[in-house]
């Protein structure tokens, strides 16, 4: 990642899904190293805080401002604790990077009912409950952004049936966009980024299993195949559309998308 330092100097950022399954760029990871390395004070959150080794050692590394927490960010008291550890940490919350997610495979028919609720715990509820507790906190300061992870799968069908990660993500998008209208007036941006066929750790960590029979270089090919572009990004092409987000660059932008997906979405194939 190129340095640019400074395009988020004196404020406070929360991210969640701070951590990864595994060593590289996911999403968080990749959003918490690059908010810090543009002087971003860095609230690091995530379920396992184990999982936020790497993403310590490389923010300390740098010589970047971290602090990290253990939330599970389905619970609304835990969430509550998270937004209140942050300010007794730091003094408020600017900036809010909602990352947690993931995705279970099945259709209509045979995913089970209890696992519909969870994907929409996990990918929606997550969200709801970061805004509901952070957004009195950036009234209070002013005004904030906050940037919600959606997916391809919440605009279109993008290979798999995961009828419950599909409709949850979807729900992120126009969450997203109503609380952006609703809190306009108190100077806070809400905006989503959608994620493509990424290479990420979680693809080989679950994915691969899930989709492919455990083969990785076979679930690979299937994903790049359907980007134009021909390469698959990680997580630090997210984290610098994060980045734009959360900077005051983008001071006349909210209630809209950003789709990071190498021109997947617009095939007509």
């Amino acid at each position: 990642m190129t340095e640019r330092p400074g395009r988020l100097a004196g404020k406070i950022a929360i991210v969640t899904g701070a951590g990864s399954v595994g060593p590289g760029w996911g999403n968080g990871r990749a959003a918490a190293v690059l908010f810090a390395r543009e002087g971003a004070r860095v609230f690091a959150v995530d379920r396992d805080g184990a999982a936020m080794t790497e993403t310590l050692e490389r923010i300390d590394a740098e010589g970047g401002t971290v602090r990290t927490h253990e939330c599970d960010v389905t619970d609304a008291d835990a969430v509550r604790a998270m937004v209140t550890a942050c300010v007794d940490a730091y003094g408020g919350v600017d900036v809010l990077v909602n990352n947690v997610g993931g995705s279970r495979h099945g259709g209509a028919v045979e995913l089970p009912e209890e696992i519909w609720d969870e994907q929409f715990d996990f990918n929606l509820k997550s969200v709801f409950l970061a805004c509901k507790h952070v957004i009195p906190v950036m009234r209070e300061r002013g005004g904030g952004a906050i940037v919600n992870l959606a997916s391809t799968s919440g605009i279109r069908y993008t290979g798999s049936p995961q009828v419950g990660y599909a409709s949850s993500k979807a729900g992120v998008i126009q969450l997203s966009r109503v609380t952006a209208v609703q809190y306009a007036p108190d100077g806070i941006r809400v905006n989503t980024i959608i994620p493509g066929q990424l290479h990420t750790p979680m693809v080989e960590a679950r994915l691969a299993g899930q989709r492919a029979g455990g083969d990785v270089e076979a679930l690979l090919a299937q994903r790049q195949a359907r980007i134009p572009l021909g390469f698959m990004g990680d997580g630090r092409d997210t984290a610098y559309a994060a980045l734009f987000l959360a900077s005051d660059e983008s001071r006349f932008v909210t209630g809209t998308e950003i789709v990071i997906d190498g021109g997947m979405s617009v095939r007509c194939d």
